[in-house]
């Protein structure tokens, strides 16, 4: 059964990405300077408490582009300071994100065993 949620999360998720598109398109800055744009205002939502609301509504749609990264990296970093202080910021980052790291190092392990390289 469709629900409207897949709906929100489909084009709160597309705008995200037209947005990095547009400006890819419309200005100098190179895919990195997009990615790094992208994660960070994801991270400084976060700090600022308003990712969470804002992924309450769109959820996936929040989630999977590399904002919700950043927010993740955030969520990490002020939980483990919560608990161990300033060591805590340098050690949380890897809490919550820890397993999608290793997810996708070992499957691209994995992948590139059986693919050759772009030349």
């Amino acid at each position: 059964m469709f629900s409207i949620q897949y709906l929100i999360a489909f084009l709160v998720g597309g705008a995200i990405c037209a947005v990095a598109q547009l400006v890819l398109d419309t200005t100098k800055c190179t895919p990195a300077h997009v990615l790094v744009a992208t994660v960070s205002i994801g991270a400084i939502m976060q700090g600022l408490g308003l990712y969470e609301p804002f992924q309450d509504f769109a959820g996936a749609g929040a989630l999977v582009p590399v904002s919700g990264f950043g927010s993740s990296i955030t969520k990490g970093m002020l939980a483990e300071a919560k608990r161990l202080g300033w060591y805590g910021l340098f050690t949380g980052a890897f809490e919550i994100t820890g397993l999608g790291l290793v997810a996708a190092i070992v499957f691209s392990s994995v992948i590139s065993l059986f693919r050759k390289p772009l030349k």
